[in-house]
């Protein structure tokens, strides 16, 4: 039984789907809105949202820890804090999210943008 087991796997391994969920994380904080399946939106919101939850508080720490989360990647860690954290510095949660596009014709695919608000 899959009890609180909401991960979705996408057919690959885990160092696979870390890799994925790397290049998705930094391409959204990079352009702000990219355009992806529906499924691998849904899995990269709870993540963005943490992210810039930490970002909010500008501390050493968060700055370790934000950028720990964001795969070593100082640009993308500097934009989390110097633009996208002070935007929403005001806003409780609900920074993401989700437009629904009709399905990719190659293999049917719900696809998705997901965009900073």
């Amino acid at each position: 039984m899959r009890h609180h087991n909401n991960v979705r796997k996408f057919g690959r391994t885990k160092n696979q789907r870390s890799a994925l969920m790397k290049g998705l994380v930094i391409s959204l904080v990079r352009h702000e809105r990219i355009t992806t399946t529906e499924a691998k939106a849904r899995e990269l919101r709870p993540y963005m949202e943490k992210l810039v939850t930490k970002a909010k508080t500008n501390t050493v720490a968060s700055k370790r820890m934000v950028l720990a989360r964001v795969y070593n990647s100082p640009t993308a860690t500097k934009k989390l804090f110097d633009v996208l954290a002070p935007k929403y510095a005001d806003r409780k949660g609900g920074y993401t999210r989700i437009l629904k596009l009709p399905v990719r014709k190659s293999d049917a695919s719900k696809m998705a943008i997901i965009e900073f608000v």
